[in-house]
């Protein structure tokens, strides 16, 4: 795959400054602490999506954009960074912000094509991520349930936490990724182009 042109958009903390619908855009979800920056980073193969120390930071939706030429005037699609949840310390306060524009965001975006729902493959299955998975279902949304920080995991350990994972979720499958290795990359950038039509 030939090298990305990533450029970071802006940080939407209200429905208001939302970038105007036109690329097809691709949300990634998850718990505070799951890795959802250093994924993207990895993704994007350069430092873009902030990656802190607290869990739970994320307190906008931050849009990046990617181009097949930077002289583009609109990217070709967008990458979607949302707040955390389920953080204990922060739990309450970015909950309180969900239906505020998380929630808008989610339910009436039309060029949402698809929600990246990242659970910890080290953990076992929480209702948190569970009630995502249902309320993308209840809105007819697309997802995908990726696992991260999967070299955490051995060979012989991997596909039955997968499979298990898989199934208390209620999903047919859990696509593993590690930021580190780099596991699992050229797998959802194939999911995320095959929506994307690119």
């Amino acid at each position: 795959m030939k090298p990305l042109i990533a450029k970071f958009m802006i940080a939407a903390t209200s429905t208001s400054l939302f970038p105007r619908e036109g690329p097809p855009e691709f949300a990634f979800l998850g718990r505070s602490n799951v890795g959802k920056s250093s994924l993207i980073n990895s993704l994007l193969g350069q430092k873009l999506a902030h990656v802190s120390s607290t869990p739970g930071r994320t307190r906008s939706i931050n849009f990046i954009g990617i181009y097949e030429k930077s002289s583009q005037p609109l990217p070709q699609l967008v990458l979607v960074d949302l707040p955390g949840y389920g953080y204990a310390k922060l739990s309450r306060s970015i909950s309180a912000e969900w239906p505020a524009f998380i929630d808008p965001y989610l339910r009436d975006r039309q060029t949402l094509q698809l929600a990246i729902v990242l659970i910890d493959s080290n953990v076992p299955a929480q209702n948190s991520d569970r009630q995502l998975i249902e309320f993308l279902t209840s809105r007819d949304r697309d997802f995908l349930v990726v696992a991260t920080k999967s070299d955490r995991l051995s060979t012989n350990k991997l596909r039955p936490t997968l499979n298990s994972l898989a199934r208390e979720h209620g999903v047919a499958s859990v696509i593993p990724y590690s930021a580190k290795t780099g596991a699992g990359k050229s797998e959802l950038w194939r999911e995320i182009r095959r929506r994307a039509g690119a």
